[in-house]
C-alpha cells in the first residue's frame, strides 16, 4: 500500500509540474494548473486511487493556512477592521443566501435544497483569498486586512451554518447546542491560559532551537485544530484559534516563515483533489446550471461587498478589490452540501453543481483578483454610486507643505526634522493602527487611507505639496506614485523607497528627486565606518551605545530584560 501511495503521488506530482510548466510559459496563475492536474489524475487518467489519503494531505494544507494566518492576526489590527468585516461579511453573507435561495426556487427547486444552495453559494475561499494576497505581497494592504477580516466572519458565519446543519442529524436542540458552546469554551478558555500564561515562560526554550520550534508549532497548530473539531467545531475555525493563541509570542513570525513550504505543498494537494473528486459524467450534465450560478457568484458576492464598504466610508477601489476577493465559492461550501447530501436534504446532483461552480468561480475570481487594478480601471465610470464618503471633505481639501506616506520603516525619523522646519504644514498618511496610535500620541496630524485610492490623493491637494516622502515598501504602489505626482506639480520634490539598484533606476527615471536604498545606504556607511576605525571591538562598543541611545530617544523599544523603554 505504502509503495502504490509513494508511486501514485509521484506521478501526480509530475502531472501537476508538466501543467504548472505550461501554464506559466502562458503567464497563467499556477493555482488553475494545480486543479486541472487533478482532473486529468482523477477522472480522465484514472490514477487516484488513494483518495481518503490524499484527502488528508489537503486537509493539513488548510489547517496550517490558517494557522499561519492566525500567527500573524494581531489583536489591534482585529479591533480596528472588526467592526467593518464584521458589517460587511454579514450583509455579504445574508444577501448572497437570500439570492442564491431566490434563483434556485425560480428554477423550480423547493425552499430547503434553495437554502442550501444559496447558503453554499454565499461563502468565499479562505484558501484561494489569502493563497493569492500572499502571492501578490499585498496582504499587509489596506485591502488585504478588510479582505481577511471579511474572510474570517464568513468563516465563522459558516461555521455556524455547518453546526445547525450537523444538528439535523438527529433533530435539532437548544441542549444540543448549548453543549456546543460548552465544549468551545471548554477547549478555549484553557488554551488562551496556556499561550498567555504558561508558554511565555519557556519561550527560550521553544526558540532557541529551530527545528524544535518548527515541530512544536506544527503539533500545536494541528493539536488544537483536532481538538476543535473533535469538539464538533471546524478543523478551520480551530486552526485559526490555535494561530491566534500564539500570534503574541516573539517566535510567531519566525514559526510561520518556517511553516510556509510545508503549507504550499499541502495546499497544492488540496487543489488536486478537488479536481481529482470530479466526475465527467457531472461536469457535462450540471454545467449549464453551474455557469449560470457561478455568474450569480461572480456578480452577486463582490457587489453584496461594495455596498456597506462604500457606505461605510472606504473608497471605491479598494472596495472593488475587497469584493473582487470574495467572487467564488468556498471550501466551507462544498463541506456544507456534501454533509447535507449525508443527512439527506439533497441529492449528488447538488454536491456535484456546488463543487463545478466552485471549480469555474476559482479559476475566472484568480484572473480578477490578479489583474484586479486593470479590471477595475476598465470599469470605474460605473461604479460611482457605489462610494459614500463620511470624511469631512473640507479637512481633506487643505492644502500640505509636505506629505509623507507611511510613518513606520523609517518614516518616525524624518519628523523631527519636520517639526524644525517654521510653518510648514505636514500631514501623515497611513492605514496601520499601530502607526496612527504613534502619531496620535506625538499630536501629528494623519489621514487615514491607502497611497493607491486616487480620491483620497486627489483631496490631499498634491500639486500644492513641496514636498512628498514615501516609505511604503511596495514598489509599484511608489511607482503610481511618482506618475501620479508628476501629472501634477513637476516641482515637487519626491522621495521614495526601493528595495533593489533596478527598482531605483526605474524610479529615478520616472521622476523621484531622491530613492531611498536601505540596504545599500547601511552597507555604505558600515563601510566608512569600518575604514575610520578599523576592526577595533572598543570602537564598535560606542558606536552601538550611540546608536540604542539613538533607537530609544527615537522609538519604543525593549531591552533585553523585557522592559519597554521609550
Amino acid at each position: 500500500m505504502h509503495h502504490s501511495l509513494f508511486g501514485e503521488l509521484s506521478i501526480i506530482i509530475g502531472i501537476t509540474v508538466l501543467v504548472a510548466s505550461v501554464m506559466r510559459l502562458l503567464k497563467q496563475p499556477l493555482l488553475i494548473s494545480y486543479i486541472l492536474a487533478g482532473i486529468l489524475a482523477g477522472p480522465i487518467f484514472g490514477i487516484v486511487k488513494n483518495a481518503e489519503t490524499l484527502e488528508g494531505f489537503s486537509k493539513i494544507g488548510i489547517a496550517l493556512l490558517l494557522f499561519i494566518v492566525g500567527l500573524g492576526l494581531n489583536p489591534k489590527v482585529i479591533k480596528d477592521l472588526g467592526k467593518v468585516a464584521f458589517i460587511t461579511g454579514t450583509v455579504q453573507v445574508t444577501a448572497s443566501a437570500i439570492f442564491g435561495t431566490i434563483v434556485m426556487m425560480l428554477l423550480g427547486k423547493g425552499l430547503v435544497t434553495g437554502l442550501i444552495v444559496g447558503v453554499a453559494l454565499a461563502f468565499s475561499s479562505t484558501i484561494v483569498g489569502l493563497k493569492l494576497l500572499t502571492d501578490k505581497r499585498e496582504q499587509t494592504r489596506l485591502y488585504g486586512k478588510m479582505a481577511i477580516g471579511v474572510l474570517l466572519v464568513q468563516d465563522i458565519l459558516a461555521t455556524v451554518a455547518l453546526l445547525v446543519l450537523s444538528m439535523q442529524k438527529d433533530g435539532f436542540s437548544l441542549l444540543g447546542g448549548a453543549g456546543l458552546i460548552v465544549k468551545g469554551a471548554l477547549i478555549a478558555v484553557p488554551l488562551f491560559f496556556i499561550s498567555n500564561k504558561v508558554l511565555p515562560r519557556y519561550t527560550r526554550f521553544i526558540a532557541e532551537n529551530t527545528e524544535y520550534l518548527f515541530l512544536f508549532t506544527i503539533a500545536w497548530g494541528l493539536g488544537i485544530a483536532s481538538l476543535f473539531e473533535l469538539g464538533g467545531f471546524s478543523l478551520e475555525i480551530g486552526a485559526l484559534i490555535a494561530g491566534v493563541s500564539l500570534a503574541g509570542m516573539p517566535y510567531a513570525q519566525e514559526a510561520s516563515s518556517r511553516l510556509r513550504p510545508v503549507r504550499d505543498f499541502f495546499i497544492v494537494m488540496f487543489f488536486i483533489v478537488m479536481g481529482a473528486n470530479l466526475a465527467i459524467g457531472d461536469i457535462i450534465s450540471q454545467l449549464p446550471l453551474a455557469l449560470l450560478f457561478s455568474t450569480v457568484v461572480l456578480l452577486m458576492n463582490p457587489l453584496a461587498i461594495m455596498l456597506p464598504l462604500g457606505f461605510l466610508g472606504h473608497a471605491k477601489r479598494n472596495s472593488f478589490k475587497v469584493g473582487i476577493m470574495m467572487a467564488q465559492v468556498s471550501e466551507f461550501s462544498l463541506i456544507f452540501v456534501i454533509l447535507a447530501q449525508q443527512i439527506g436534504i439533497v441529492d449528488s446532483e447538488v454536491v456535484s453543481l456546488i463543487t463545478i461552480t466552485a471549480l469555474i468561480t476559482i479559476a475566472v475570481s484568480c484572473y480578477a483578483i490578479l489583474y484586479d487594478d486593470t479590471l477595475f480601471d476598465f470599469l470605474q465610470k460605473r461604479f460611482k454610486f457605489f462610494e459614500s464618503r463620511r470624511q469631512d471633505k473640507k479637512e481633506r481639501r487643505t492644502s500640505y507643505d509636505i506629505v509623507q506616506f507611511g510613518y513606520s520603516k523609517g518614516g518616525s525619523e524624518l519628523i523631527k526634522t519636520y517639526e524644525s522646519m517654521p510653518r510648514k504644514k505636514l500631514v501623515v498618511v497611513d492605514y496601520d493602527p499601530e502607526a496612527i496610535e504613534r502619531l496620535e500620541a506625538r499630536q501629528i496630524h494623519y489621514v487615514y487611507g491607502d497611497a493607491t485610492d486616487i480620491e483620497l490623493l486627489d483631496e490631499l491637494q498634491l500639486q500644492d505639496a513641496k514636498l512628498i516622502v514615501s516609505f511604503i515598501t511596495h514598489f509599484p504602489t511608489n511607482r503610481f506614485l511618482i506618475e501620479y505626482i508628476e501629472k501634477l506639480n513637476e516641482d515637487s520634490v519626491i522621495i521614495t523607497r526601493a528595495d533593489t539598484a533596478e527598482e531605483a533606476a526605474e524610479l529615478y527615471g520616472l521622476g523621484a528627486s531622491y530613492v531611498m536604498v536601505p540596504h545599500f545606504v547601511g552597507s555604505e556607511r558600515l563601510g566608512n565606518f569600518i575604514a575610520r576605525h578599523g576592526l577595533s571591538k572598543k570602537d564598535f562598543n560606542k558606536n552601538k551605545e550611540k546608536h540604542l541611545n539613538h533607537l530609544r530617544n527615537t522609538y519604543e523599544i525593549k531591552d533585553i530584560d523585557g522592559e519597554t523603554t521609550e
